[in-house]
């Protein structure tokens, strides 16, 4: 199993939106893919379908009373794709986890032996603490969304320093994959701006695709749904499979699925 942290300290980057539906392409197009919702808010499970009734166990129990994995774990209603839902509790995880020795790791070992998937996308929260370090220390590779305007560059470089630090200290295997542009508008010239920076900064590291902003993509969570099954012909759904496409290229060989 290939483990994908998709992280960004800046919240309302498409984040979350990015979770969903690149899990989404996967899973359609073969692999058998965990969503694990790393997030207080929970919008990664609301936006998949999981109400939060049914979020019996969640990653708050995968953390901190080391619950199984497979107990934490719920179906879709999208084959090949489960999820580790997120309920409310997990907003004092952060607290609960520093007198912990091995704060950083309850993800790494919670997802250890496992075996029964080929690739698992973690959903962080918008910050740099304790959680996003245990995603960071548990994954092989970083997934970044950008959006596209002035205040991301600065976030990014944050989030590119925090990367180095658990590089030294906790995961010295952690890599990019790859930065991903969100709610990028032609009819803004800041947004081209912004996105030509970023690829002379970070080069091949930026996926060609670039997600625009798009109505679709903001109606599907509401109806439980990813946008590639809510409206899989809009702009936002086809950029998406785009993405996705990308992504699959730049997995190991070794772990891709068949």
């Amino acid at each position: 199993m290939i483990t994908i942290a998709i992280a960004n300290q800046k919240g309302g980057v498409g984040k979350t939106t990015t979770a969903i539906n690149i899990a989404t392409a996967l899973a359609a197009t073969g692999w058998k893919t965990l969503l694990i919702d790393l997030d207080p808010q929970g919008n990664a499970s609301t936006g998949i379908g999981i109400a939060t009734a049914e979020r019996e166990r969640s990653s708050y129990d995968l953390l901190i009373d080391g619950a199984p994995l497979a107990d934490c774990t719920l179906p879709t209603r999208i084959p090949e794709l489960s999820i580790v839902p997120a309920t409310v509790d997990l907003s004092g995880a952060e607290v609960e986890l520093v007198g912990v020795a091995n704060r950083t790791d309850r993800l790494r070992e919670a997802l250890a032996e496992v075996a029964d998937y080929d690739v698992c996308f973690i959903d962080c929260p918008p910050s740099l603490g304790l959680l996003t370090l245990n995603a960071l220390a548990a994954a092989d590779t970083l997934l970044v969304p950008l959006q596209c305007e002035f205040f991301a560059l600065e976030g990014l470089s944050q989030l590119l320093q925090t990367v180095e630090r658990v590089q030294q200290r906790f995961n010295p295997a952690l890599g990019i994959i790859g930065v991903a542009l969100t709610m990028f508008d032609r009819r803004n010239r800041l947004t081209d701006q912004v996105a030509d920076d970023v690829r002379a900064c970070l080069g091949p590291l930026v996926f060609e695709a670039v997600i625009p902003r798009n109505v679709r993509l903001s109606e599907a969570p509401s109806h439980g749904l990813p946008a590639l099954v809510y409206d899989y012909n809009c702009t936002g759904s086809r950029a998406y499979m785009a993405l996705a496409r990308e992504l699959i290229g730049r997995m190991p060989e070794r772990r891709k699925a068949a």
